[in-house]
């Protein structure tokens, strides 16, 4: 698939990725890790050396630098890895960290709410397509554009070009945003009411004029 020459690349629009070691507070603090709204039973990927090794780099936010867990792609450098979510939410960032060297891809096609995820096949034109950076040995930041992502059930990551064109590497693939509804715990019921709902903090962001965007640092 080729890439958009639209006003959707990292490249044309003005989002900086971020290391995370300099991410500090300020508009931050109103975005928490999604960790807890990803459906990890149906975490799956394509083209992978191990496929369960998909839900293995979903991990925890606390976990993110760890070493001990990655995904290799499997007969070239292109691999798929799909994420569904247990309810709508806000992506505000997607945060991965990829391997070093000949196998860091440089490229990730970022596809939003396809129940399946896609193949190699697909030709429709991603939601957003990032220019990753190369050997950082920290987990990066990318923010993406909160008008495309203001409603979100699943996100498909294709990741591609690496330098040697054999094999990518990724150990850890995140979100920053936020519920668009109050997270029960498992097995127990919510009993919020409609009134209460409306109140609560992450329902705040809601408010931003329509067109405006917030990059997370």
């Amino acid at each position: 698939m080729s890439g958009c020459a639209d006003d959707l690349t990292a490249v044309d629009v003005e989002l900086t990725p971020t290391l995370l070691g300099r991410v500090s507070g300020g508009n931050a603090s109103n975005v928490t890790s999604l960790y807890g709204t990803i459906d990890h039973d149906n975490v799956f990927g394509l083209n992978l050396t191990v496929p369960e090794d998909a839900k293995e780099v979903v991990k925890t936010w606390d976990t993110r630098e760890s070493l001990e867990k990655w995904v290799d792609s499997g007969e070239d450098d292109e691999m798929i890895v799909h994420v569904p979510f247990t309810e709508n939410v806000r992506v505000r960032s997607v945060v991965v960290k990829l391997g070093r060297g000949e196998t860091c891809p440089r490229r990730v096609r970022l596809y939003v709410n396809s129940p399946h995820g896609i193949d190699f096949s697909d030709q429709s034109k991603p939601t957003q397509d990032l220019a990753l950076l190369e050997n950082s040995e920290q987990g990066v930041e990318y923010p993406v554009r909160v008008s495309a992502f203001a409603s979100v059930n699943s996100v498909t990551l294709f990741f591609s070009d690496s330098p040697g064109g054999e094999r990518s590497r990724v150990y850890f693939i995140g979100f920053k945003g936020e519920s668009k509804r109050p997270l029960k715990e498992p097995g127990s019921k919510l009993d919020l009411a409609a009134a209460n709902a409306a109140d609560a903090p992450v329902d705040r962001l809601k408010e931003t004029a329509p067109g405006s965007q917030s990059t997370i640092r």
